[in-house]
């Protein structure tokens, strides 16, 4: 059968098929050209993010954080750069195996390990976590050499802080740490929480707790370009940081330390105050620590030795030390009774040696009867049975409200955390707290600084102060003024007048004459002994222990732990018409008679601070790197000048520090 074909057809087809390719070819196109549209214009700016963010990484950089001055410009903190060892845990296997394979080429030891095993569990993931810090040139050299054998471990620049003084005023100035969990949730409820972008390092004891918004400056930023590895290959923008503000104190550290030495090894504490401005010149508790072992973190072993030191170094003992303060409390129940006139400067009691009341019999420390005793007497003797009798016909609540202007068993105000509130017992404290009513014979220990009494030795040293300073009171300070990091401009942080005690002259003159015949005739002469100046003080010796009724005190027989507080107060120069320009309190526990612990060290303090006179065979202080231009403390008397016109610090680049080291490649 023969087919005849149809070319018309067949061109139809044809043509039809091509259009059919043609179409589906611009279909193609078109949505190629929509995909491009989409991706290069609709979606540019988003994907150019996501392509950034893959190929460069914000880095936030860590401002470095203020110097710390004392009044007279000695540095007590500052910062330096070194390099780190860091482990990232997620990008490494085995990390005990990699600690011990990088031990053969930088030194790790133990200490070391057992670190970086705290830190590890209290900071679950982080990116990198220090194994060794502070790597010496050679060190970095060894491990730059052989980086490739070792993913997931990085070498950093880091700033270290540092105390170069060590334990010398270390409860005063404090220490940072690393950022711990309870350090972020804080931080976060901070209205400047972004600015902690990147911080690992916070301020927790102390001024560098108190003062650390001051101190940590403001951070940066710097954009850099990564490897798809995230290795830094180059900095893109950097937006520098700005350093902490620094600080000046009003301690002078040079007596800090003089005062630490003095303690030697004995517990206690002493604080300093300038009178008429409040500020602290010295802030002593014993025994200290060296705070350079918690800033990167303090090896655990170390750490529980601390805490297991019946010594407990790490108590401030000069903040949060509550004691009975024996018969340094007698001045100012002194004044109280002139003020209420309940006793006459002449009038006169008789000491036997003891006082009875409802059936018990309350010895005076004295060893003899002191007779006839009037109130210039009773302090310069210290006659227990005199403030038995006073407290007695005062009652407790009077006192209570008579000493308490005088910052007795109250917050001062001082500005660094923790401190203690003490107790000052009245009828309606004792309801409340034991819901029991205040009987009589319970105010007779009052008298002489005992029973419920518990107070800081930071209020004893504020209101000795005050007493110095005619009862004008003022709020003790630790920083004297801020140097902002920028201007270089001095922001006072002294506090104004807080408010005055309405108290008489003749009486203030009445005590202060009799405080000053204690170191001349009294219970302090033998400390004061030749001393060139003048100066009024009070011996204090507190009871840790209740001892029987007619059982005499044998120091030794009791356990060295339960003995007797020493304590003692002063001021000087204490003269007719002079203007006190220290005032101090001090306390060695355990130590015994006022006289015999507390006073000596206290002489030290006047000697050095007055005289600019040290103790025979000191030898050099770490403190005595003073810069030229500050000023000294010596012969403060002979200069006729009070403290408070020491040289202000000297001037200060305002980062602080030089920046740290770029990584070596």
């Amino acid at each position: 059968m023969k087919v005849f074909r149809n070319p018309q057809q067949e061109v139809d087809l044809f043509r039809s098929r091509v259009v059919v390719a043609a179409l589906v070819v611009l279909a193609a196109f078109a949505a190629l050209a929509a995909r491009f549209v989409w991706l290069q214009v609709i979606k540019h700016d988003e994907l150019h993010q996501r392509a950034e963010a893959q190929r460069t990484a914000l880095v936030p950089v860590t401002a470095n954080r203020g110097l710390i001055h004392d009044r007279n410009g000695i540095v007590i903190a500052e910062n330096f750069s070194a390099y780190t060892l860091e482990i990232n845990p997620r990008q490494v296997g085995d990390v005990a195996a990699v600690v011990d394979e990088l031990a053969t080429v930088v030194d790790i030891q133990p200490r070391d390990r057992r670190r970086f095993k705290k830190l590890a569990d209290e900071l679950k993931g982080a990116e990198s976590i220090p194994i060794r810090t502070r790597l010496s040139d050679e060190e970095v050299a060894r491990f730059t050499a052989q980086r490739y054998r070792f993913p997931g471990v990085e070498l950093r620049a880091r700033l270290f802080r540092h105390y170069p003084l060590g334990e010398v005023g270390s409860h005063m100035v404090g220490h940072i740490g690393r950022i711990s969990p309870a350090d972020k949730e804080r931080i976060e409820r901070w209205s400047d929480a972004a600015n902690y972008a990147g911080a690992e390092y916070i301020g927790k004891t102390g001024i560098e707790a108190s003062y650390q918004r001051e101190l940590h400056g403001t951070t940066g930023m710097q954009e850099v370009e990564i490897t798809a590895g995230g290795r830094a290959v180059r900095t893109l923008t950097l937006t520098p940081p700005v350093a902490g503000n620094a600080l000046r104190l009003s301690i002078d550290i040079r007596l800090q330390e003089v005062v630490e030495r003095a303690f030697e090894d004995r517990r206690g504490a002493l604080i300093a105050i300038e009178p008429a401005t409040g500020d602290v010149l010295a802030f002593v508790s014993m025994p200290t620590v060296d705070p350079n072992l918690f800033v990167d973190g303090i090896d655990p072993k170390v750490w529980e030795e601390l805490n297991a030191d019946p010594d407990k170094p790490l108590l401030n003992r000069a903040l949060r030390g509550t004691y009975p303060i024996g018969s340094t409390y007698k001045p100012f129940l002194a004044l109280a009774a002139l003020e209420t006139g309940k006793r006459r400067p002449e009038q006169v009691i008789n000491d036997p040696g003891f006082f009875m009341y409802g059936g018990r019999r309350f010895r005076d420390s004295n060893k003899v009867p002191l007779g006839a005793v009037d109130l210039h007497r009773s302090i310069v003797k210290s006659s227990d049975i005199y403030y038995y009798m006073l407290a007695d016909d005062l009652g407790v609540d009077t006192i209570h409200d008579f000493m308490k202007p005088w910052g007795f068993g109250q917050i001062t105000g001082i500005d660094i955390d923790g401190e203690m509130t003490g107790i000052l017992p009245s009828s309606e404290w004792k309801l409340r707290r034991f819901k029991q009513k205040w009987y009589g014979g319970e105010t007779i220990s009052i008298g002489i600084g005992q029973g419920y009494n518990a107070f800081t030795l930071l209020q004893l040293a504020h209101a000795t102060a005050t007493l110095a300073n005619d009862g004008v009171v003022l709020k003790p300070h630790l920083v004297k003024s801020v140097e902002d990091a920028i201007t270089g401009e001095q922001r006072p942080t002294v506090p104004k007048e807080s408010y005055r005690i309405p108290v008489k002259p003749e009486h203030l003159r009445i005590v202060r004459e009799a405080m000053v015949d204690v170191n001349i005739s009294g219970t302090g002469r033998g400390a004061f002994a030749g001393v060139p100046y003048k100066v009024a003080g009070k011996t204090g010796t507190a009871q840790v222990i209740g001892i029987k009724a007619n059982e005499k005190y044998d120091a030794s027989r009791v356990d060295e732990r339960h003995r007797d507080h020493s304590l003692f107060i002063a001021f000087a120069p204490a003269g007719p018409g002079e203007k006190p320009v220290i005032a101090i309190a001090a306390l060695v526990e355990n130590a015994g008679f006022g006289a015999r612990a507390a006073a000596p060290i206290v002489r030290t303090a006047l000697d050095f601070y007055l005289l600019g006179r040290l103790p025979e065979g000191m030898g050099p202080l770490k403190s005595d790197r003073m810069p030229p231009e500050a000023a000294s403390s010596a012969s403060r008397l002979a200069e006729g000048s009070a403290p408070a016109g020491a040289a202000p610090p000297p001037a200060s680049s305002p980062t602080g520090a030089a920046r740290p080291p770029e990584p070596r490649p």
